[in-house]
């Protein structure tokens, strides 16, 4: 149910999970966090909002849902969601954004 830092940017730099499924990459914090710290091309829909709008459910469709967060808590709730919901390969990215930006791009402020 979750992935490390590292198959997350490998998925994210090839668009594609390792079977060759096309990856959307969804963030479930708040608008607020996502201000402060973000990594590009990826979607919100904060979690305290769920369901998510149609449009995003619908870019969804047929695709790998990697669901991140700021440390991994949230997202874990939003995958098992998703799982229960038409996206049974959904999967969290463990550690989330406070771990992408220690260990994939340092450039991302850590908050």
């Amino acid at each position: 149910m979750e992935i490390d830092i590292a198959t997350a940017k490998r998925w994210m730099d090839s668009a594609q999970d390792d079977q060759g499924q096309e990856v959307f990459f969804l963030d479930c914090r708040e608008p607020k966090e996502h201000q402060v710290a973000s990594i590009p091309g990826v979607t919100l829909a904060p979690m305290t909002q769920w369901p998510p709008s149609q449009s995003v459910i619908g870019s969804m469709q047929g695709k790998r849902v990697v669901v991140l967060c700021h440390h991994g808590g949230r997202s874990l709730r939003v995958t098992q969601w998703l799982r229960a919901n038409g996206h049974p390969d959904a999967v969290s990215m463990s550690g989330g954004i406070d771990r992408w930006s220690l260990e994939i791009d340092p450039t991302v402020p850590r908050y």
